[in-house]
């Protein structure tokens, strides 16, 4: 196989990753008379990471939260976009190794985000359901789904109880939308589908290390969520550890134990790292170091940014959050430096600008910090609601999310309750 990507007099930027950074420099210099671009990512699409919980819950379709790179440049002749992995970065002769092959590079970009850190417990590692791309939130759907089915037919109490029963692990946002949104589904939705069943069994509970949920938010975001998820009937254990998962049994630090056969992991996050870059770039939770320019350090033609990005300003001596403002505010801007560079001028310092941080409970519940304000309840959902409405890319993906949001709504049902397997065809030997 072959990259197949032709040469051209213009200078060629390979950007590796299609995330929210990524995706926003692609497209900002698509037109450019100056660069080449060519887009590498192991999926044909971009996929909206703040709404994987409601696929994991059912409330949308994955269709809904992702979109076709190769649409989003089909009027753009020099962007190629290649599905495929990197394996190595050689700077020396400045190419990367893919599964399809060597690809040059003038600039490079790694936009190649985060992944699920599990802090080294290989039991949980094996048997917990992280919820970090698209294809593993449809994987936690259908196990929930099949769960609640098996449910049905069994014959003993406990079975039923560690079925139905989900321990989520993380009191960031995810854990809390998540945890959030099951209680909702044992109110509203699930007895509708299994009358059968006795709902008493099913318990959800969020457990989270910290003193309080939301840690980077708000005291008030952070009391209000935890009101929240309690009204909703949710267990909030906090101050406490999950130290080990068999399959049916999830271990806290405290000597308790939760039966269960559902541990949904939303702890931690770790950098992706490709080989090839000298190790001594590398800062905690495996990001890269680069200057106020995203140029990683030590290199002038590399850059990184978004999660992967370890850049410190004043006011973050620790990083920025890994979240999708810092790499959509980073993207912007390298695709504004990137000619300053080729024509030889001064490049700009990067600021990032905080635009305040939300998360939703529930129905008609959420908590939102802006920079000027700080509210919670009905009009704080509103808000969550439009503000990720108008970040999902395409129109048709955002009609058919709000037609979705719209009939819950109304309807207290999310009625995509569907349980989806792969089914390969035969290959001959």
């Amino acid at each position: 196989m072959t990259p197949n990507i032709p040469e051209t007099t213009k200078k060629r930027v390979v950007i590796i990753g299609a995330g929210f950074g990524g995706l926003k420099i692609a497209r900002n210099l698509a037109d450019s008379e100056d660069f080449q671009i060519v887009l590498i990512d192991k999926n044909n699409y971009h996929q909206f990471q703040p709404l994987f919980y409601q696929v994991a819950t059912a409330g949308i379709e994955p269709s809904a939260i992702s979109f076709p790179l190769r649409l989003a440049f089909h009027h753009y002749k020099d962007v190629h976009v290649r599905i495929t992995e990197v394996t190595e970065l050689r700077t020396d002769s400045q190419e990367i190794i893919t599964q399809l092959g060597a690809i040059r590079y003038d600039y490079l970009i790694l936009a190649i985000g985060a992944d699920t850190n599990f802090f080294g417990q290989k039991n949980i590692q094996e048997k917990a359901l992280p919820m970090k791309s698209v294809g593993e939130a449809l994987g936690l759907r259908n196990r929930l789904l099949e769960n609640f089915e098996n449910a049905l037919v069994s014959d003993s109490d406990d079975v039923r109880q560690g079925l139905m029963t989900v321990v989520v692990v993380g009191g960031g946002p995810t854990g809390v939308e998540v945890s959030g949104t099951l209680a909702e589904m044992k109110r509203h939705v699930l007895p509708k589908d299994y009358p059968e069943l006795d709902f008493d069994l099913m318990k959800v509970y969020i457990v989270e290390s910290g003193g309080e949920l939301l840690g980077p938010m708000s005291k008030n975001a952070q009391i209000k969520s935890k009101e929240y998820l309690e009204q909703l009937g949710v267990n909030v254990f906090l101050n406490t550890r999950v130290t080990d998962f068999d399959g049916k049994y999830a271990y806290l630090n405290n000597g308790e134990k939760i039966r269960t056969n559902n541990l949904v992991w939303a702890a931690g996050i770790k950098a992706n790292f490709i080989e090839g870059l000298n190790p001594e770039v590398l800062a905690r939770g495996g990001r890269i170091k680069v200057n106020r320019h995203n140029q990683v350090e030590g290199y002038q033609n590399i850059f990184a940014i978004g999660d992967v990005a370890f850049m410190t300003e004043e006011a973050f001596p620790n990083g920025h959050p890994q979240v999708a403002q810092p790499a959509i505010q980073q993207g912007k801007l390298l695709s504004q430096n990137l000619p300053r560079l080729l024509r030889g001028n001064p490049l700009e310092e990067f600021t990032y600008k905080d635009l305040g941080s939300m998360a939703t409970v529930g129905r008609n519940l959420a908590v939102v910090d802006l920079p000027f304000w700080r509210f919670q309840g009905f009009f704080a959902w509103l808000t969550w609601m439009f503000v990720h409405l108008m970040s999902i890319v395409g129109v048709k993906n955002r009609l058919l999310i709000f037609i979705n949001w719209l009939w819950n709504y109304i309807t207290y049902d999310q009625s995509l309750r569907l349980i989806i397997k792969q089914k390969s065809p035969k290959v001959e030997d």
